[in-house]
């Protein structure tokens, strides 16, 4: 018997809900949306945001300042309250437990992450954190409501605990980085490609479309955690693992200044043929996870360089058209209105293209 054919008022399996879960991802969040309706939206887009979280006009990346403190609030939420329990099977005590159980997905380790307390531009302030503090109350919100629509309720007490999801302070928040792509060629057209997230391979975002690179802000190690506070070098590692396929592996002797891949990035950077900028920073409606909204424009010779063994997939998921999808308005609507696509990437694709004019030189 598959979820939708369970009667009312039973209980579907944990696995049952979550694969439901993954297969609806992008309904559930607009579904997710209605709850909040007294928060701003990026654009069309369902992702929640605040009035100061967006900026005018886009800011240079290397103008960010990380601001690091060692005194943080404790969560008010974790996921491991009463109100999470029917979203958790009876083993797990959390649901990064229940995922590790049940539906352990190719990626999933609890790295040190950095945990976002404060947004104001251009200083964004962190601590320490780790991955599957996300986890447990992120999946938890997301596999309550999933669990709601099957059983056609309407209480959510868990998503009620957490409260005011753009409060930083009542759950551990750890941003990830959405960055948008785009190879520029020489008559000022540009192109992108995008991501789609295998829920085989992935924890998060599963069977939805989303820029790429992406990835949570965190260090290698714990060990390099001083070493890796910057977006900009957590960025270069991820455009090597998703353009490339490298490994996530770096070993404790790597130093970013004998990266040939990040001393090329970091020449393309000086000589302005490589450009990025934040544009914002929303919290999905579904999992109530941060992203930082950017994008990088590449001129496509050293796009061409950088990326020339591009791959079709990698370990997340595949690359949607290696080739490059026009950055024209009709392209940006479909992924942005049309395509199951994370909320986060359609924001920023959305935001990329009010802001296109001042992308270039």
């Amino acid at each position: 018997m598959s979820v939708n054919e369970r009667p009312t008022g039973s209980r579907p399996a944990w696995r049952d809900v979550r694969g439901y879960m993954n297969g609806h991802r992008h309904d559930l969040a607009r579904v997710a949306g209605r709850f909040h309706d007294g928060y701003r939206r990026v654009g069309a887009t369902p992702l929640l945001t605040r009035e100061d979280w967006l900026l005018n006009e886009p800011l240079p990346l290397d103008r960010i300042t990380l601001k690091w403190s060692d005194q943080a609030p404790s969560p008010v939420v974790t996921g491991e309250e009463p109100e999470a329990r029917p979203a958790l099977p009876e083993d797990s005590a959390n649901y990064s437990e229940a995922i590790a159980r049940h539906d352990r997905p190719a990626l999933f380790e609890n790295r040190p992450c950095y945990r976002l307390l404060d947004v104001s531009w251009p200083t964004l302030s962190f601590t320490g954190g780790s991955y599957f503090d996300g986890v447990n109350v992120g999946e938890t919100t997301a596999h309550e409501l999933a669990s709601a629509r099957l059983l056609h309720e309407e209480r959510l007490p868990f998503r009620s605990l957490v409260g005011d999801p753009t409060d930083l302070s009542r759950r551990v928040v750890l941003p990830a980085v959405s960055m948008l792509t785009l190879r520029q060629d020489r008559t000022g057209d540009m192109t992108f490609v995008l991501h789609w997230r295998d829920p085989a391979k992935v924890a998060h975002a599963g069977g939805l479309y989303q820029v790429m690179p992406v990835g949570v802000f965190q260090p290698i190690s714990a060990a390099s955690s001083s070493q890796d506070f910057d977006l900009w070098k957590g960025m270069a590692r991820e455009y090597s693992e998703e353009f490339l396929r490298r490994s996530e592996v770096y070993g404790e002797a790597f130093s970013y200044g004998s990266w040939p891949f990040y001393r090329r990035m970091e020449q393309a950077k000086a000589d302005g043929r490589l450009r990025s900028f934040v544009l914002g920073l929303g919290i999905d409606p579904l999992t109530f996870a941060a992203d930082i909204l950017a994008v990088t424009v590449i001129e496509a010779e050293v796009f061409d360089e950088l990326f020339e063994d591009i791959v079709n997939d990698n370990d997340e998921g595949r690359v949607v058209e290696v080739a490059g999808i026009p950055f024209q308005a009709d392209q940006v609507s479909r992924y942005v209105h049309h395509e199951p696509m994370q909320a986060a990437g359609a924001a920023v694709l959305d935001l990329a293209w009010q802001h296109r004019q001042n992308l270039t030189p």
